[in-house]
């Protein structure tokens, strides 16, 4: 079931922060938290996940951090809702509900069909795309202020 959970805002946050400020090099959890305002201990519990998922690259070290596994094209929102729904393990609350004939013949296979157009729309929408907004909001990339081109 799709829902909008703290956990992934957390994470389509975190990978705009990596995809935005990573231009140059791993971006540190402890900036993401900051910029963002997410409390360290489930930001590093996702970003975990998302490296094991192959969404993002972790590199441990002082000069460690988090990057992109992929380009940012290559990436959509779908998948990163799926992945944290895979640690949410959230079940579907409509299947302890009672079912009447109406709700199993009308109501589940409408609610059905919204979560997989949805699903669809979120996977036609990238991490590029989401970034391009990002600049056009005026939030500055500090990945593209540590950029010299000078020879």
């Amino acid at each position: 079931m799709l829902r909008m959970s703290k956990k992934l805002l957390y994470a389509i946050d975190a990978v705009i922060d990596i995809a935005h400020h990573g231009i140059v090099g791993p971006v540190q959890s402890g900036d993401i938290a900051e910029r963002q305002g997410i409390p360290r201990r489930y930001l590093e519990q996702v970003l975990q996940h998302l490296v094991r998922s192959g969404v993002l690259a972790g590199r441990r070290g002082p000069r460690g951090g988090y990057r992109l596994a992929r380009e940012r094209r290559r990436i959509t929102v779908g998948e990163i809702v799926r992945r944290v729904n895979e640690i949410e393990g959230a079940a579907d609350p409509l299947d302890d509900a009672p079912e009447s004939a109406i709700a199993r013949a009308v109501v589940r296979p409408m609610w059905n069909d919204l979560q997989e157009r949805f699903m669809k729309e979120l996977e036609q929408v990238t991490i590029e795309d989401l970034c391009r907004r990002a600049q056009a909001a005026g939030i500055d990339s500090q990945g593209a202020e540590r950029l010299d081109f000078s020879i």
